[in-house]
């Protein structure tokens, strides 16, 4: 079992900047992939950018070049650094860890969301 604890969502103007982190906890050797997602209404959930441990990184189209994804194994945390926030970011946004088991099937874990509001 892996658990996953986000923070760092919030009110910013357009323009704006803000970073968010998610640390993991329970089964965290298992884990390879880490990632970002958001979900606005009536939307469906989407992927903002993944990490792999070897330090592999994938962005959607809409974030490349405004966001940023690391992270920090010793720490256990992944974080999104997003810069020049425009309204269309805003969302829920889910931190997501890959559990890879003994028979390579894959459990998807999630956050709990963090709301991101970009005000125009």
């Amino acid at each position: 079992q892996v658990q996953l604890v986000e923070s760092g969502g919030g009110l910013v103007q357009a323009g704006g900047s803000l970073r968010l982190s998610c640390t993991a906890s329970g089964n965290i050797f298992s884990i390879n992939g880490m990632g970002w997602y958001r979900q606005a209404p009536r939307n469906q959930r989407e992927l903002v950018a993944t990490s792999t441990r070897d330090g592999s990184t994938n962005y959607a189209d809409s974030v490349k070049g405004r966001f940023t994804i690391f992270r920090d194994n010793a720490k256990l945390t992944v974080y999104l650094q997003m810069n020049s926030l425009k309204p269309e970011d805003t969302a829920v946004y889910y931190c997501n860890a890959d559990q890879v088991l003994s028979d390579n099937t894959v459990y998807r874990h999630w956050g709990q969301g963090t709301q991101v509001t970009v005000s125009s």
